[in-house]
Parts: structure tokens; C-alpha cells; sequence
């Protein structure tokens, strides 16, 4: 049985498929991409302290600072389009798909730092952490509600039916009147004198 707020029929099937393969060959690529071994004579030491990384990439100028960003904003930013891409659900709250994104982004982010502690010439950066999370969370929020509303004009012009709304997965759930406590006074028999 097909989920509500998915895209229907077999195009879900096909955006889901394509999704999750992207994403498993992206991964793959940032596996290899960020845990590879360097071979450098000596390495910075670890930067535990929130900024103090950008700022030591501005303290080399400009353009050198704008590129290290622009790096550190691009390594995950496909993550923001992919993750949602693989989910594949067309009617979703826009601020609870950046926040669950975001936090993937994150959470993966993390694991390679943590990661990168045992290979040879990698360096821990929560910068790194920082600009990873905020560019896939920029790609998101700059392609998926656009994606999205194309695809739902979409499916209704080729349906010629109303947009698909989210609704409950298991059917109404019937409403039962509550029944009050009565007050005490009226719970306790009449005194006999």
C-alpha cells in the first residue's frame, strides 16, 4: 500500500531508486575522498574551538579563507538534495526536512571527524563540522521545496486531480466523547441525620 504524501506510483519507486543510489555512490566518495591517507611532513594540530579555523584560513587573505569556505560548504551540500531525494516524499513539512537534513549532515559530518583521529595526515576541524552541516542545510532549503512544488504541479497536471494531501496513514481514528468526573460532592450518597 503506497504512503500518503509520496509521489505516486512507480514514479516514487524510480525517484527513490535513483535517490538512494546517488546517495550510496556519494558516500562512497566521501569515504574515500575524506579517510584517505596524506602523505605531509607534518599536520596542523586538531582545531576543537568553534571558528578559530575560518579565522586562520582568513588570516591567510581573502581568497585563500573564501576558498576553504566554499570547500567546507560544498563537501556535504549534495547530502541536502540526496538524503530528501531517497526519502521520496513529495508533501512533507519544509522545516521538518531541513531540520531532519540537517541533522543527518551533521551526524555524518561528525563520524568522519571522528573518523579521521586514526588516518595518517587528517586533521580534526569542528569547523569542518560546522560548514558541512550549513551546506547541505543551504542546498536543501535552495532546491528541495522548489523540487517539491514541481513535482506536485506535476503530478497534478498529468492526473488532472487535486494536489496530494498528507493525511492520516491508518485512516481516521474515531472520536470518543469524554465522560467527565463529577464533582465531589455529587459522587458522595446523601447524609442521613
Amino acid at each position: 500500500m503506497q504512503r500518503q504524501g509520496s509521489i505516486g506510483g512507480t514514479a516514487a519507486i524510480r525517484i527513490r531508486v535513483l535517490g538512494g543510489l546517488l546517495l550510496a555512490a556519494y558516500l562512497a566518495f566521501i569515504a574515500w575522498f575524506t579517510l584517505r591517507p596524506l602523505d605531509v611532513p607534518w599536520v596542523m594540530p586538531a582545531n576543537l574551538r568553534p571558528l578559530d579555523g575560518i579565522r586562520a584560513d582568513f588570516a591567510l587573505g581573502w581568497v585563500e579563507g573564501a576558498r576553504r569556505i566554499g570547500e567546507g560548504l560544498a563537501l556535504l551540500a549534495p547530502l541536502g538534495v540526496l538524503l530528501p531525494m531517497a526519502g521520496g516524499r513529495l508533501v512533507v513539512s519544509p522545516l521538518g526536512s531541513l531540520i531532519r537534513t540537517m541533522a543527518a549532515a551533521a551526524l555524518l559530518s561528525l563520524g568522519i571527524e571522528m573518523l579521521q583521529t586514526a588516518v595518517p595526515g587528517q586533521v580534526v576541524d569542528i569547523d569542518s563540522l560546522l560548514l558541512n552541516t550549513l551546506g547541505a542545510g543551504l542546498a536543501h532549503a535552495a532546491v528541495v521545496p522548489a523540487g517539491r512544488s514541481w513535482l506536485r504541479r506535476r503530478a497534478v497536471r498529468l492526473a488532472g486531480t487535486a494536489a496530494p494531501q498528507e493525511g492520516p496513514a491508518q485512516g481516521r481514528t474515531p472520536t470518543i466523547p469524554r465522560v467527565g468526573i463529577a464533582p465531589w460532592s455529587d459522587a458522595l450518597p446523601p447524609s442521613s441525620p
